[in-house]
């Protein structure tokens, strides 16, 4: 039974070893893509899956080899792991806790606000360079073509995305054609009808991109505090596998006068054997 830990660390790296061979080799087929989106999400997928490739192989090792040392560094890097994952998902929870929107009056879609939303997300947004990039991605997606089909009475009875809501169409407040000029929404004036124009530099743009990123980021922070209760669960049973890894090793036949087992001191007995004699020779 003492050993039962051991056999579940093993089977759970082994898991997570496969995991995340996945995710690299996902990883390295987004950098084959000519998809801006794609490109962003590359390095970060890859730096996650080399890590649980070699925490994997850390507590594979010291799980069926009862190398203690091993199991240390495991044990060590998964505090770190539980501890940046908790960080990040109070983060998360405290960053989309702003937005979701407004509903409009014979509508049944939403409209969005860039002024509704945290400020750390707000200031990603208005970086030039930064949306640019995300620009590019939403011309390559082809978010508004299936819009171009759209009649007025869709636009009255039919849902939209955020990104569909805030790029490709003007605020519905927006007054068109009018012989004196009325104050309106700043996006009013920024919309364009062409393809490659539309509402892309409007701020409700802004707005339904980060309300795209609030949604699955507060999806991504529910799953988050379920992988770190895991987390605490495998580290509970590593730390069982740790001390196994400590206690000698006993030999399953009798020895000596008396019928007593054979052990094998563990790798701290061992290494305090060594230091406390090395004066003698």
């Amino acid at each position: 039974m003492n050993r039962t830990s051991n056999t579940v660390i093993g089977f759970v790296n082994i898991l997570t070893l496969i995991s995340s061979i996945v995710i690299i080799g996902s990883a390295l087929w987004m950098g084959r893509s000519k998809t801006t989106c794609e490109h962003f999400l590359q390095k970060p997928l890859l730096v996650l899956g080399l890590a649980i490739l070699v925490l994997s192989l850390a507590g594979l090792i010291g799980a069926c080899c009862d190398v203690a040392w091993v199991l240390w560094v495991y044990l060590f890097f998964m505090v770190f792991i539980i501890v940046a994952l908790m960080g990040l998902t109070l983060f998360g929870f405290i960053v989309t806790s702003h937005g979701g929107g407004v509903g409009v009056t014979g509508r049944v879609y939403k409209e969005f606000k860039l002024e509704e939303y945290h400020p750390w997300l707000k200031t990603r947004v208005m970086d030039a360079n930064y949306w640019l990039t995300i620009k590019t991605c939403l011309l390559g997606s082809l978010t508004c073509s299936k819009l171009s089909f759209w009649t007025p009475i869709d636009y009255l009875q039919k849902d939209l995305t955020p990104l569909q809501s805030g790029c490709c169409k003007p605020p519905t407040s927006c007054v068109y054609n009018t012989e004196t000029p009325i104050q309106q929404d700043s996006d009013c004036y920024r919309w364009n009808n062409a393809a490659a124009v539309l509402c892309y530099d409007c701020d409700s743009c802004r707005a339904g991109v980060l309300e795209t990123v609030r949604r699955d980021w507060h999806k991504l922070s529910i799953v988050n505090v379920v992988i770190v209760l895991f987390l605490i669960a495998i580290y509970c049973v590593g730390c069982c596998a740790f001390k196994n890894a400590k206690r000698p090793q006993h030999y399953g036949f009798p020895y000596g006068r008396y019928g007593m087992s054979k052990s094998r001191p563990g790798w701290d007995q061992s290494w305090s054997r060594w230091w406390h004699g090395r004066d003698r020779y």
